[in-house]
């Protein structure tokens, strides 16, 4: 054991040097910075990702990505047996291993094999990704050269999208009961369902089965051109930032949501149903332009509800006996939560942001379905609730049209991928609903009127001195900032704001909602510029949104 941990401690200090004495914390979605200060961190989460592994008996999976963030910003995650996100407990393993001296790798790696009760040289198997950021393909191969300093085993599957890794991983480790785990599997998986839930007209009513995609230039609008393979002529879909220009510049989801306005390169036309997925393709928002030109926003909010609403009506039609419920965020749109309560009559649970919070509350449904507003979330079903399911499609002794309603949850279930947030996944889930329903985006959006909201970032010199409770609701630190926003809100109608520190990026994150968007975009200045005051602001000072 010690030759393995001394060659591994030699390795990282002579090709990975730790060359900066920032501190790096493992947040909501793992490591994230600039690229040029992620070597050593790569190398070391390799070396975790083994020792996971090892601890598990299972497949963990490292994927190389900053999502949303801009182009010379990279990171690093880790996937856990299940497809789901690193264990909470080994977040602070994984900042620890982050930040010890070169000279303390050695000595660190001893204490995880101890505390964790870990045996070195256990088989050991981490599943590789990354996205498409020039600096990913140095950095990956420093996560393999971690992986087997440890005499771990990798499989590097090159250029995916984050939710395909997730699957991948999560298809090996239940011994490929959820399918294959591989590129084909994954294509195969979700669009021979999407075909038989289709049927045989691709139109319905409204629904025109023709979609215009911004794919952030990132890896999804490369995955898509593959699925398109798969799909034929059931969904036809127009590609823009298709890899021709810088990751996530002027498009992608988080910038259409943010900005509220399409992607740069895409000349939007009245009534043209279109949509966003974000720079590694876990995030999915959708859009239009109404009869008046006006540019409308159907996000992760309005996913959840039109999902939930679909699902909830299968359900009626089945007679199964499950229980839906529906997770949000603070970030969730008020007149979102009204609807879901009052006009679908769905339970909502609000948690704090992050996909590890939201995933693992709808754990305790038997239906859980998930999304944050940016567009990030999925749909759960529990073992129970999948034999229930599974069992009603093929029960003859059930009425024929209880049988039908079964069978397209069953099939609904194929379309989904469970393990995390997906954009292809969701775009596909998103277009057998509109499908079924005969729904333009016009009249999907009709559902419930958004009330107007503006996000800003406030850049400060330590994001953690904001400290919150109540899901990220209300802070309790600094002194007095809640007292303060509390004043400014109660000056707006329907006004509702929040701030919260980043998870990854050095800022403070301002939600306001108002009855108008110049209220919504001026509760969220005054917001901002109470945070740069008492939260010690620096840079530019926050201004009124354009």
């Amino acid at each position: 054991m010690a030759d393995i941990l001394n060659n591994s401690q030699q390795l990282g200090a002579e090709k990975y040097p730790r060359k900066s004495e920032k501190w790096i914390q493992y947040g909501t979605s793992g490591f994230r910075t600039k690229a040029e200060d992620l070597a050593h961190v790569m190398y070391r989460m390799g070396v975790l990702a083994a020792l996971r592994s090892m601890q598990k008996n299972a497949v963990i999976g490292a994927m190389i990505t900053a999502s949303h963030n801009d182009e010379p910003d990279n990171g690093v995650k880790l996937v856990d047996p299940h497809g789901e996100m690193l264990e909470a407990s080994w977040e602070g393993i994984a900042t620890k291993l982050a930040n010890v001296k070169d000279e303390e790798l050695k000595s660190t790696i001893c204490d995880i094999l101890e505390e964790n009760k870990i045996e070195l040289g256990k088989n050991a198997m981490v599943y590789v990704g990354r996205d498409t950021r020039p600096s990913s393909p140095y950095l990956a191969q420093a996560v393999i050269d971690g992986v087997e300093s440890v005499q771990g085993c990798v499989t590097d599957f090159g250029v995916v999208s984050t939710p395909q890794l997730h699957f991948f991983v999560t298809c090996q480790n239940t011994n490929k009961t959820y399918g294959e785990p591989n590129e084909e599997g994954y294509y195969k998986k979700l669009a021979t369902a999407f075909k038989v839930l289709r049927g045989e007209s691709a139109d319905n009513g409204q629904y025109q089965h023709s979609l215009i995609l911004d794919g952030a230039n990132g890896v999804g609008a490369l995955k898509m051109k593959i699925l398109q393979e798969y799909l034929g002529n059931s969904l036809e879909v127009s590609i823009f930032s298709s890899g021709d220009g810088k990751l996530n510049y002027q498009c992608g989801a988080d910038y259409v949501k943010v900005q509220q306005k399409p992607p740069h390169s895409m000349q939007l036309e009245v009534g043209q149903r279109a949509a966003s997925l974000d720079g590694d393709a876990d995030r999915l928002v959708y859009f239009y332009l109404d009869t008046q030109g006006k540019f409308k926003l159907l996000d992760g909010d309005k996913i959840a509800t039109l999902v939930a609403g679909y699902i909830k009506k299968l359900i009626k039609e089945s007679g199964l006996n499950l229980n839906m419920g529906l997770v949000q965020t603070a970030y969730a749109n008020g007149s979102s939560t009204e609807y879901i309560n009052n006009t679908l009559g769905v339970e909502v649970a609000c948690v704090p942001t992050g996909v590890k919070y939201l995933h693992h509350r709808a754990l305790d449904f038997d239906i859980g379905v998930y999304f944050e507003a940016n567009g990030h979330g999925t749909v759960i079903f529990s073992p129970a609730a999948t034999d229930i399911i599974k069992k009603a499609a093929s029960d003859e002794t059930l009425p024929s049209d209880q049988v039908v309603a079964a069978k397209r949850i069953f099939l609904l279930m194929d379309v989904i991928n469970q393990t995390v947030g997906d954009a292809l996944s969701d775009l596909l889930l998103v277009e057998t609903v509109l499908h079924a329903f005969g729904w333009s985006l016009a009249e999907w959006d009709a559902a419930y009127t958004d009330l107007p909201n503006r996000q800003m970032k406030v850049s400060v010199a330590d994001r953690n001195v904001i400290q919150t409770t109540d899901a990220e609701r209300r802070c309790v630190e600094p002194p007095g900032l809640q007292t303060e926003i509390d004043s400014i809100v109660a000056k707006y109608n329907k006004g509702r704001s929040f701030a919260r520190p980043s998870g990854t990026e050095d800022v403070v994150r301002v939600y306001a909602e108002a009855d108008t968007q110049a209220n919504a975009d001026q509760l969220a200045h005054e917001v901002a510029l109470k945070i740069y005051e008492l939260a010690n602001g620096v840079g530019i000072v926050p201004s009124l949104p354009n």
